[in-house]
């Protein structure tokens, strides 16, 4: 029965012979430089921002346009007053709680491919969701009701463009050989990031839920690479990537659910040449990815946008922001690198008087530039909406 979705993995052959070996080490060489790039607290407040932004990405593939602006004020308690756009707004905050939940809980990498873990994800996620998302209509005006975390039940078909995914009665041995296929303990060098890649493809192929898939299997990805080392959502976002070419994800999942085109496309039901291409496009978006990040990151690129940023400000080019002084940039620039500084250590990082340097700290608190645990803590770099089109140009649209 599940002969229909091999092959899983593409063949020695077929890897050999394609771009992967390369572009797999690229990643990989690439990744680990980026991580290496940022101090570990200045990560930790990028991956808190970067959830807002794979919300975003994630839910736009979707149909979701809410812009991270507006799920920020959905953060703070504030909602659109038209039910359609607060329901979306709920949504985003659903799938920010579902990655927060998820990084807070670290999971042992033999749980990662089990069915219990994508159902728990699902849950995770549908529980958050209003009524009103909760349901699904199957293309005949009729309406099912989605429960979070349930598998696609007896009876329950659904159709994805051209494919038809297995019955729901039928799910349980494909999921098993989906955790079999791309158990980490078997896969050894390139094969595990060409795994993560082709186990998206098949998580969608199967289409467990009745609705939710897409959003499920962009988080197991993430998680698949965080695993492997490789910190998907940490530093840099993957579904930024697929969402700014949308077209060609779609395109790609698509024609990965090709049958085999002769004997020399593999043993499988599926086009091994198909996956390879899948597997190869999703590796490029990834690198993109990575490469975007790593150039915003570099610490000399990262110093001239803050002092682009305080410049502009100083012009009156920064919306609702008022002027500050140019030393501003030296105490930002500091937490940056360092991701926090003791107070002790303003004045002298400042060149200004105490009384001065200690007005331009509350006003830099103020105005969410730096941030603090307490009275007496270290004051830590922070990315605040004023300032995230400086330093992170493009990130995002700003709307």
């Amino acid at each position: 029965m599940t002969s229909s979705m091999e092959p899983m993995i593409p063949s020695e052959k077929g890897i050999s012979e394609s771009e992967l070996p390369s572009l797999v080490l690229a990643l990989e060489r690439k990744a680990a430089a980026l991580a290496g790039t940022v101090n570990p607290i200045s990560a930790g407040v990028l991956e808190q921002h970067m959830r807002v932004i794979n919300s975003y990405y994630s839910n736009l593939i979707e149909g979701n346009p809410t812009l991270p602006r507006d799920i920020r004020k959905a953060m703070e308690g504030e909602y659109s007053e038209d039910p359609a756009k607060r329901d979306l707004q709920l949504e985003s905050l659903a799938h920010i709680k579902v990655q927060h939940t998820l990084a807070e809980n670290p999971l042992n990498k033999g749980a990662l491919l089990k069915p219990d873990y994508y159902s728990h994800i699902h849950k995770l996620f549908y529980d958050e969701l209003p009524e009103s998302l909760r349901v699904v209509s199957d293309g005949e005006g009729n309406s099912r009701p989605v429960i979070p975390g349930q598998f696609r039940q007896a009876g329950e078909k659904v159709v994805v463009g051209k494919h038809l995914p297995p019955e729901g009665k039928s799910l349980a041995p494909y999921l098993k050989r989906f955790a079999e296929a791309y158990t980490l303990d078997y896969l050894h060098g390139e094969k595990k990031v060409i795994a993560a890649m082709a186990a998206h493809h098949r998580l969608a192929w199967i289409h467990p839920f009745l609705d939710g898939n897409g959003r499920v299997g962009r988080l197991h990805t993430e998680l698949f690479l965080n695993t492997i080392g490789l910190g998907a959502c940490g530093i840099w976002c993957l579904s930024r990537g697929l969402a700014r070419s949308n077209k060609d994800y779609k395109l790609a999942l698509a024609n990965a659910d090709s049958p085999r085109q002769g004997d020399s496309d593999g043993r499988g039901a599926l086009s091994e040449s198909a996956l390879i291409d899948f597997c190869i496009y999703m590796i490029r978006t990834a690198i993109d990815q990575v490469d975007y990040m790593g150039d915003l990151l570099d610490l000399k690129s990262m110093s001239k946008r803050i002092g682009v940023y305080i410049d502009d400000r100083n012009k009156g080019l920064v919306r609702g922001i008022g002027k500050i002084k140019p030393e501003a940039a030296k105490l930002i620039e500091r937490a940056f690198i360092f991701g926090e500084f003791e107070r002790a250590d303003m004045e002298k990082i400042s060149g200004l008087s105490r009384s001065v340097t200690r007005k331009l700290i509350q006003q830099l608190k103020e105005e969410g530039l730096l941030t603090e645990t307490s009275s007496r803590s270290p004051l830590r770099w922070a990315i605040p909406e004023h300032a995230e089109r400086f330093y992170l140009p493009e990130l995002a649209p700003a709307g």
